[in-house]
């Protein structure tokens, strides 16, 4: 598939990073709520290997943050997601999907309670603001409702620990996986959470002051030389063995919480009020009839942008490949499908197309093993 410039405006933001990244030699962007976030540096396959062995420092600023204070917020949250958050803690990071009235995916973010009346909503790739506006003003809630003005770096990789160590000091290593605190470097507080877009390990920092983002990150350069630190961007490939969905790619408001694997963070049974509930309740009583999987497939190079039919072996069509990327690990083809449930099956021998031929390949499950 050829590639194209693409030009910038304000319409289209860059972060505080990113005349660093491009010094460093960012190849490629792509658009993400309305921002550019770096695509590749090298090639996919270098950066994949490099983030399994050594860290990376991805400029994730796209990652977007709706901040919802006041009286009212912990309902507005709730009434969004289908994950009980009653018993949610402040320094807690929540994995939530966010649904609509009939039950179909608006989004998957992390969800922080950062105080008793504030939370912060780190989105994927959707309007989640306008989308929590609608609903807060209809229903008349007390809550102030703003996109933070904040931007994200992601230290991934399992030599980010020592690096970050070595910034933050050794109450960096107490951090529990999905939680969150503050931590000083240079006169700055920082939050930081053990999260990430990768199954490498890492932290994601919460920069809310532009200059002194940008100077720890020209710090994390200047030490990150000894644990080969370099740029790097969410590995396509890393993400898809490791069973890390992508809202906009892999599922869509055209999807429900139940096909898309996420049933743990559906609670039906207490007494919490959210969108979708009755709906929701509704499509487990009757049973989903497709569902999310992982695929293998004997091809080395594929290119796409709408999604491709899965055949079975008789040539009837069973699904649809979502995303895909070529695995080192697998040295192979590696994606992921949305696939009718009776063929749902880890082994299951399918085809695709891929330039009027056909690939064979078989269907397994998330993560890919």
């Amino acid at each position: 598939m050829k590639n194209f410039y693409v030009s910038k405006s304000r319409r289209l933001r860059s972060t505080p990073f990113t005349s660093r990244i491009e010094e460093q030699g960012v190849k490629s962007y792509t658009v993400y709520n309305h921002m550019l976030l770096p695509t590749t540096f090298s090639t996919p396959e270098e950066e994949y290997v490099h983030l399994k062995e050594h860290v990376q420092i991805w400029d994730v600023s796209v990652q977007r943050e709706i901040e919802i204070t006041g009286k009212d917020s912990y309902k507005l949250v709730q009434l969004m997601t289908c994950r009980d958050l009653s018993k949610s803690k402040i320094g807690k990071c929540y994995y939530a999907p966010l649904v609509d009235l009939y039950g179909k995916l608006i989004n998957d973010p992390l969800i922080y309670k950062v105080e008793e009346n504030k939370w912060r909503v780190c989105i994927a790739d959707s309007d989640v603001l306008l989308y929590a506006k609608g609903i807060a003003e209809t229903n008349n809630f007390q809550v102030n409702l703003i996109e933070a003005d904040i931007d994200t770096l992601a230290i991934q990789g399992p030599k980010s620990f020592g690096l970050m160590e070595e910034v933050f000091g050794e109450k960096i290593k107490k951090l529990k996986f999905f939680s969150f605190d503050y931590f000083d470097f240079d006169g700055h507080k920082y939050l930081i959470s053990r999260s990430g877009y990768s199954k490498q390990g890492g932290f994601e920092i919460h920069i809310d002051n532009s200059k002194a983002g940008q100077f720890l990150y020209d710090y994390f350069f200047k030490i990150g030389k000894k644990y080969n630190l370099k740029p790097g961007t969410p590995n396509h490939p890393e993400r898809i063995e490791g069973g890390l969905l992508s809202y906009g790619n892999d599922m869509d408001l055209r999807d429900n919480p139940f096909e898309c694997g996420f049933d743990k963070y559906v609670d039906l049974e207490s007494d919490i009020v959210f969108l979708g509930k009755e709906n929701l309740k509704q499509i487990r009583k009757n049973g989903i009839k497709r569902k999310l999987m992982g695929l293998k497939i004997e091809a080395k190079k594929i290119s796409f942008t709408n999604w491709l039919p899965v055949v079975d072996s008789q040539n009837n069509e069973i699904g649809e490949l979502r995303s895909a990327a070529y695995s080192p690990k697998f040295n192979k083809i590696v994606g992921i499908a949305m696939i009718k449930k009776e063929f749902c099956e880890d082994g299951k021998k399918i085809q695709i197309k891929l330039n009027a031929n056909l690939a064979k390949g078989e269907v397994c499950n998330l993560p890919i093993k």
